[in-house]
This record gives C-alpha cells, sequence and structure tokens, in this order.
C-alpha cells in the first residue's frame, strides 16, 4: 500500500489527512454543539437539525449576495454579518417550532422524533420551492482564499483554518453560557429536577424556549461555516444528521467535553480510514467501532449524574 512512497511524502499524507479531520472535527463540533444542548439538556431528538443548519447556510447566501449587489465595498466582511444573522434566524425558527410543537411532546422523545423528522421534511420542502432543487454556493472573501504552507509539500486553506477557530470560539462560548451564567444554571436544574426547578420559581416553559432556540442558532452558524467548505442544498443536512446524532450519544448526552472529544475521534478515524479504503467503507467501520463501544460503556464517553 506505501509503496513507492518516500517517508516525507508518507508524513505529509498523514499530516494532510489530519488536517483533513481537523475540518470535519469542526463541522462536527458546531452541529453536535446545538444538538447536545437540545438532546442532551431537554431530551428532544430533532430530527430537523440539519435543516436548521442549512438554514444558515441560506441566510449566508443570500447575504453574501446583498453584500455583492449593494454594498460591493463591504464584501470581505459579508461572512461576519451572515453568521450574526444566520443565528438569529434559525434560533428565532427553532423557538417558534418548540412554541408551537415542541412544548405538547416533552417526556415524549418517539413523538418528538417524529414530529421533527416531518418538520425535515416540510423545511426540505420549502427549500426547494424558494431556491431551487440546485445546489447553491457562495463567493469566499478573498482573504480566506488560498492556502497557507506549513512545509515544502503541507498546505493547509484558509478556509479550512478559520472553521477551526470558529469551532474553538463557539465551544468557549457555550461552555461559559451552560457553565458560568445564570440561565445555564437554570437549565442545568430543569435538567436535573423539573419538578423543583419550576416550585423555586424558574421560568422553565421560557427557558425551554430559549433552550432550544440557542440549540438551533449554533446549528444556524454551523451552516453558515458549511458555506466555506461545500455547497448547499435542500437536502445537505440530511448529510451529517446521523453523524451529529453519533458524536452526542457516543461523547454521552448533555457533555460538552464528551461531544467535543467524540467529534474528534469520530472525524480522525473516518478522515484516515478514508485514505486507505472509500468514504463509504470508512464510516461503516466507523459506525461499527462506535456501536461496539456503546455496547460496553451506553452511557457514553463521559456521562452526568443526574439526580432522578
Amino acid at each position: 500500500m506505501f509503496a513507492g512512497y518516500s517517508m516525507g511524502e508518507l508524513t505529509a499524507i498523514f499530516a494532510m489527512q489530519g488536517f483533513a479531520g481537523l475540518i470535519l472535527f469542526s463541522v462536527f463540533v458546531l452541529m453536535a454543539l446545538g444538538l447536545a444542548i437540545i438532546f442532551g439538556q431537554m431530551g428532544v431528538i430533532n430530527m430537523a437539525h440539519g435543516e436548521f443548519m442549512i438554514l444558515g447556510a441560506y441566510v449566508t447566501y443570500l447575504v453574501s449576495h446583498v453584500f455583492a449587489d449593494i454594498m460591493p465595498a463591504l464584501f470581505s466582511m459579508y461572512f461576519f454579518v451572515a453568521m450574526a444573522l444566520a443565528f438569529v434566524a434559525a434560533g428565532a425558527l427553532g423557538m417558534f417550532v418548540e412554541w408551537a410543537m415542541i412544548c405538547h411532546l416533552y417526556k415524549r422523545p418517539l413523538d418528538t422524533l417524529l414530529a421533527t423528522w416531518g418538520l425535515s421534511l416540510i423545511l426540505q420542502q420549502l427549500y426547494r420551492s424558494i431556491f431551487g432543487a440546485r445546489e447553491v454556493g457562495v463567493t469566499i472573501p478573498d482573504w480566506m482564499m488560498g492556502s497557507l504552507p506549513l512545509t515544502d509539500m503541507i498546505e493547509v486553506p484558509i478556509n479550512g483554518i478559520f472553521v477551526m477557530v470558529l469551532a474553538v470560539g463557539i465551544s468557549i462560548a457555550i461552555y461559559v453560557l451552560m457553565f458560568r451564567s445564570g440561565w445555564g444554571r437554570q437549565v442545568r436544574a430543569i435538567n436535573q429536577n423539573r419538578v423543583m426547578a419550576d416550585a423555586v420559581g424558574i421560568n422553565t416553559a421560557w427557558t425551554d424556549r430559549m433552550t432550544f432556540g440557542i440549540g438551533c442558532g449554533v446549528a444556524g452558524v454551523a451552516g453558515s461555516a458549511f458555506t466555506m467548505i461545500g455547497s448547499t442544498g435542500p437536502t445537505a443536512g440530511q448529510q451529517y444528521i446521523v453523524d451529529t446524532f453519533l458524536v452526542v450519544v457516543f461523547g454521552g448526552a448533555g457533555s460538552l467535553l464528551g461531544t467535543i472529544a467524540s467529534a474528534f475521534s469520530i472525524s480522525q478515524a473516518q478522515s484516515i480510514m478514508e485514505f486507505f479504503l472509500s468514504g463509504s467503507m470508512a464510516k461503516v467501520l466507523t459506525l461499527l467501532v462506535v456501536v461496539g463501544i456503546l455496547m460496553l460503556r451506553p452511557q457514553g464517553l463521559f456521562a452526568l449524574k443526574l439526580r432522578k
């Protein structure tokens, strides 16, 4: 398999595959953080999470065209505006969905699965009706173009570095929000004992709505970042929803550290195996290993202790 490659070439190949795995890790983290909030803290199986991601991608697509047509002088800065609007749009839709549908389905996880699966089909058709069935892409600003040479044989794309920095920033923001803020304490109190949290005066309904909205908003930011490395279509979110659930369950539902560790291990395993095998076979082998580990440790890598 390695015949004909020098040691330097092999090192460069593994370094490039490792960096590709880090980009995939960043996308997984951005997607899984929002889902970890919704599934881990609320127990809601949101099968439409990928569609909230694609909403963020389409918002980025629209913002890029607005800047290109109306404010071309500021085009290099459009992505930061697009990320903020993607968070607001996906978060607002998430809060509306929680108010209109999810709040009636708490403690019924299978019903939330079916309801959000139906919602995902509705959103896919809505995107198809508005933007068409063909995939669309955004024009990357000039400062994100090109690669950064690390050695004579290893180059890393600048947009990939940006996605990784964004993933780190969002992870830190979620940590501060969940573990260093009053709102985070309320979310964790509701997760541990909803009846007692309601009894001491926490507005559980509003906290649930905000939690669902923030989780969907993070997915919107993930969709905005996704436009930097791939094209956007009505069903593009379905490509990542299974991997995202796998990351959250494998890491331990509700565990921020587990989500990050799980995303890193799964993305690196897939990226490295894709060099030796086909992409589909790499996914199958990764899934088999994860399922095998979950059979031995059903609570995931990092389990939270909850009061019953």
